[in-house]
């Protein structure tokens, strides 16, 4: 092993994780990290993985060793949370990649992001205050506070409100327009607002993530992110050097996903709907939408994914349960346990299938390839685990109070889009 990697193991990695995993040899990092070596790349972006499930984890992590690639593996709230559909969550996602990467070997920096730590009320604001410091004490090291489904004076507020129980060493992603498809679309006055006003309180996020036109799970066409509104708000937001985070990319054809890599300032890709697929064995096109017949019905490639006698269980499940389309999601929970139930054949393709899938996305889309290295550079460079904030405070806190952000909120011209429950 070099002695770069041994010198960024040894002062790279969060005190949480040194806590936690004394004696591993996993790199797993800051979000800050991840997003300081695409940067470093220029005109790149990476993965940020929903591991809804141990296979997806594993092929991921498999696929970013071959492309040399700095990726982040995450779980969102509806995902992982206290009311979680699946078996990962927010306390148990950091040891499923530490002992991953320690069994497949793997030397590539790892930031473990909880996804769309969802804020819809001033409840969920003081339950989080307990909760997040409790995720991180389980080893997170990047959030993605998502108070978007607020007005915007409240998801400024809220943001305020949590940012003194985030490590400031942690990646920190913030969100403005909740992520809705063409509908309630996210404007370069509304980001400026969210990031002017965290800036004024000394809080500068690595990430902004916007509804730019895509939406969560399956999506009905290749059609969906804005490229030129999406450049249109980060040329607002230059002075204040946030990147890019780019939900709802399953579904996207892969050109278009390219662009957002190579014309804005873009570095995190969340891909969640199409790796979970592709571990079962369903049918997908190249940007990851699973192919479903004239009822409606998944279709299953076989001898690929999970075991075709498991998947007909999965079937007759959903239909007993009134289960459809990007519903399946509900499925990861009640088959955990079948799917490592499964013959050891059967969970090598599942995972090498997620990996072949992430694998091209990492060379030949996020052009992420050899990213790696870059993310050992920005440890090495800084010496410590904690590579600082990009941005400076440019903002006036005085003009920044509560009264004076109601105020300012006020006079923005908000979209929010229909109503309803647009959870990753």
């Amino acid at each position: 092993m070099s002695s770069r990697f041994e010198k960024a193991l040894a002062i790279g990695r969060p005190p949480n994780i040194t806590r936690l995993f004394p004696n591993s040899r996993a790199l797993i990092v800051s979000g800050k990290v991840i997003d300081r070596a695409l940067i470093a790349k220029g005109g790149a972006m990476t993965i940020a993985a929903n591991g809804r499930n141990a296979f997806v984890i594993r092929g991921v992590l498999q696929a970013a060793q071959r492309a040399n690639a700095a990726v982040l593996v995450e779980i969102a709230r509806s995902e992982g949370g206290a009311d979680a559909y699946c078996a990962v969550n927010y306390w148990n996602i950091a040891r499923q990649v530490d002992a991953a990467c320690n069994e497949l070997e793997i030397t590539v920096p790892v930031a473990i992001h909880a996804d769309h730590y969802g804020i819809k009320s001033w409840e969920d604001v003081e339950r989080a205050k307990q909760e997040i410091p409790s995720i991180f004490d389980a080893g997170i090291t990047s959030i993605a506070i998502d108070a978007s489904h607020l007005p915007d004076d409240e998801n400024l507020l809220a943001n305020l409100a949590l940012a003194p129980h985030i490590p400031r060493w942690a990646g920190l992603e913030t969100e403005v327009g909740e992520i809705k498809g063409s509908q309630g679309l996210s404007t370069p006055e509304e980001a400026a607002f969210l990031i002017r006003g965290l800036n004024a309180h000394g809080i500068f996020p690595d990430w902004i993530a916007l509804n730019n036109g895509t939406t969560h799970g399956l999506e009905a066409s290749d059609h969906g992110i804005q490229l030129e509104l999406t450049r249109e708000i980060h040329d607002a937001l230059a002075p204040y050097r946030v990147s890019g985070a780019q939900h709802g990319t399953s579904g996207n054809h892969s050109e278009r996903l390219s662009r957002i890599a190579s014309e804005t300032p873009t570095t995190k890709a969340n891909v969640a709907t199409a790796l979970q697929m592709i571990s079962w064995g369903l049918e997908v096109n190249d940007y990851g939408n699973a192919f479903q017949d004239e009822n409606g019905n998944f279709l299953k490639v076989i001898g690929e994914g999970v075991s075709e006698d498991v998947w007909t269980e999965m079937v007759a499940y959903a239909e007993s349960h009134g289960i459809k389309g990007g519903g399946y999601k509900k499925l990861n929970l009640p088959f955990e346990n079948k799917l490592h139930g499964q013959s050891r054949k059967v969970r090598e393709r599942m995972a090498r299938r997620v990996e072949d899938f992430v694998h091209h996305l990492l060379s030949e889309v996020f052009s992420a390839r050899d990213s790696a290295p870059l993310a050992i550079n920005a440890i090495l460079e800084t010496g410590s685990h904690d590579l600082g904030a990009k941005a400076i405070c440019i903002e006036d806190p005085k003009e920044w109070d509560e009264e004076k952000i109601r105020l300012a909120a006020a006079q923005l011209d908000s979209d929010t889009g229909p109503a309803g429950d647009f959870d990753d």
